[in-house]
């Protein structure tokens, strides 16, 4: 009797291992490969842009720009790297052009090349302006792409924490194609990386701090208010805002309290929940790959410096605003996560630093590719609103089983305090009820109906052994949701 309890353990165990030995691992779907970088040199790297000839330019913090060959490469090796430029101030932005290559930097959108083919450049350009630096070290310039109509966009951070001492710290400006500096959006705080959507809209993500409850994505509105009142001040030199009133919040109040009040106020696309998904939002990119780096097509990829991670965004639109979901999506990344980009291939470059802060990555920086290996991850693609809950749509057929048991799905649901004190608890916490849940005849989505939704709210969704068809556990089981408007 006791031999074969001994059995039966050391049978239970067993299976336990193999089990625990088969869980899924974010690295069997997608590889990061870190290259190795010139010795004595200090590679930081806050943007990407591919060249037309293949070569991948990086521009570094501390000024430089770099031109890597065979960026796509199995190994990046050392010798790859070639010094393009040097004595830039902070460049964190390019985007290319006609063989220029234009660079965002603290003072201004200047444009570079070589003319004489000795592969450094030779000629330097400034393309716009129309704002000031005052030496603060927040001070940051952070630039787009071009727009469809050949714009830049440049979210401009505030002196420090708190105000704006020169003009138009706080702001988004756009440099036009003529070299005109347009005043754009105000509300700015601390912007850590800019982008566009698969249809072209434009989003930052804006870090904790004052007014800031944590970090967000945030949609870029010509003429609205993106919620931090330090760059009020310029309203009225603004050419396009003069006569305008300012939006001015009311401290310790809740964001969508505010943004039924201030019609100029466009509130967070998505909050990224303080710590759960990182501390320091920073660059971001869309995938417009059509398939090549795997099955998230048109979702937004955003970096966190402090947790060293990539995280997963799918927006929809709800009454006119965007709004959605953030997903755990890839950690491991050698230095803090500042600059991404998606190349046209797949290929996801990504750049880092520790500045100093620290970060979970132990290095002081890196630059490093992530590619999909090809193997399909099982995954929340998709977390949609409906009138009732939410629908879920899934990458692989769920096991109908285990997707249609209620206990396998929990939500609770939380904001932050709106205020100019710096960063923010999580508050009003409420337990969401899931009532009924129904799995599609194809597997590939569920539908939750949930009493308790609350307008202004994250809600915070923990699933527990869903499996697909295949008996494969998701890969992340968490999501994040972020209601500003109800489907009406």
């Amino acid at each position: 009797m006791i031999l074969r309890f001994f059995i039966f353990v050391l049978c239970i165990q067993a299976t336990s291992f193999i089990l625990w030995a088969q869980s899924p691992k974010e690295e069997d779907f997608y590889r990061i490969t870190t290259f190795e970088t010139p010795a004595g040199e200090v590679l930081e790297a806050g943007s990407f842009q591919v060249m037309p000839d293949g070569q991948m330019a990086v521009a570094t913090r501390r000024g430089d720009v770099w031109m890597i060959r065979d960026p796509l490469g199995k190994t990046v090796t050392a010798d790859k790297f070639s010094l393009f430029a040097r004595g830039l101030h902070e460049p964190l932005g390019m985007a290319e052009k006609n063989g220029w290559l234009y660079v965002t930097q603290r003072s201004d959108v200047s444009r570079i090349r070589d003319s004489n083919g000795d592969g450094k450049a030779d000629e330097f350009e400034i393309v716009g302006d129309g704002w000031e630096i005052s030496g603060d070290y927040h001070e940051y310039a952070i630039g787009s792409k071009f727009d469809a109509e050949g714009n830049i966009w440049t979210v401009l951070c505030l002196t420090g924490s708190f105000g704006s001492d020169v003009p138009y710290r706080g702001w988004c400006m756009r440099i036009t194609p003529d070299g005109k500096t347009v005043p754009t959006t105000y509300g700015i705080r601390s912007p850590g990386g800019i982008g566009f959507n698969a249809k072209g809209d434009v989003f930052y993500t804006d870090n904790q701090g004052p007014w800031n409850g944590t970090c967000g994505l945030k949609q870029l509105v010509p003429g609205k208010f993106a919620g931090h009142p330090g760059g009020n001040r310029w309203l009225e030199s603004a050419e396009p805002f003069r006569g305008k009133k300012a939006a001015t919040p009311q401290n310790n109040s809740r964001i969508m309290t505010e943004a039924r009040k201030l019609s100029d106020f466009v509130p967070p696309s998505v909050l990224f929940p303080y710590n759960k998904m990182g501390q320091s939002a920073s660059g971001l990119a869309c995938d417009t790959t059509h398939g090549k780096f795997g099955p998230f097509e048109d979702q937004l990829f955003v970096g966190d410096q402090t947790h060293s991670t990539i995280m997963r965004v799918d927006l929809e639109t709800v009454q006119g605003h965007y709004q959605g979901a953030v997903f755990p999506f890839r950690a491991g990344f050698q230095s803090g996560v500042v600059g991404v980009e998606m190349a046209s291939n797949g290929s996801l470059f990504v750049g880092g630093t520790n500045r100093g802060w620290g970060s979970r990555g132990s290095k002081e920086f890196a630059v490093e590719r992530l590619d999909w290996t090809g193997k399909l991850p099982f995954e929340i693609k998709t977390m949609r609103l409906n009138k009732d809950g939410f629908r879920l749509t899934f990458t692989k057929p769920v096991d109908p089983l285990s997707a249609s048991n209620r206990k396998n799905y929990s939500m609770n649901t939380y904001t932050y305090i709106y205020r100019e004190e710096y960063g923010s608890p999580e508050v009003d916490p409420t337990q969401a009820t899931i009532k009924n849940v129904t799995v599609s005849q194809d597997g590939l989505s569920v539908d939750l109906v949930i009493e308790g939704l609350r307008e202004g709210h994250v809600h915070e969704l923990h699933t527990t052994d869903i499996k697909a068809r295949s008996n494969e556990p998701l890969l992340h089981r968490e999501a994040y949701y972020t209601l500003n408007y109800f489907v009406n």
